[in-house]
């Protein structure tokens, strides 16, 4: 099947390291913004951040190894990712 004929894809990511207090929502709300991706993304009380992908496979794959790399302040140590449902909205959006 082409890719734009695809069912979308949508992946549930955890992003461990330095990645509160860098702009990393931000910035990756403006990588996922630049590859057309939904979702949302946002600080968990353990440190880490979650992001919830969903969007063409390629662009969706495109956007996990750019979490891999983050934001120019942040350190990245680990980015864990599962399958998940499509968000409800459209749109990418940086939750509290």
């Amino acid at each position: 099947m082409p890719e734009s004929t695809a069912p979308p894809v949508a992946l549930l990511a955890r992003i461990t390291g330095r990645v509160q207090g860098v702009f990393f929502r931000a910035w990756t709300k403006e990588e996922a913004e630049a590859r057309d991706l939904s979702g949302w993304v946002r600080n968990e009380p353990d440190g880490s951040v979650s992001a919830l992908i969903s969007g063409p496979g390629e662009a969706v794959r495109e956007m996990v190894a750019a979490l891999h790399e983050g934001s120019p302040p942040s350190r990245v140590d680990h980015v864990d990712t599962a399958p998940a449902d499509p968000p409800d909205r459209p749109g990418f959006h940086v939750l509290k």
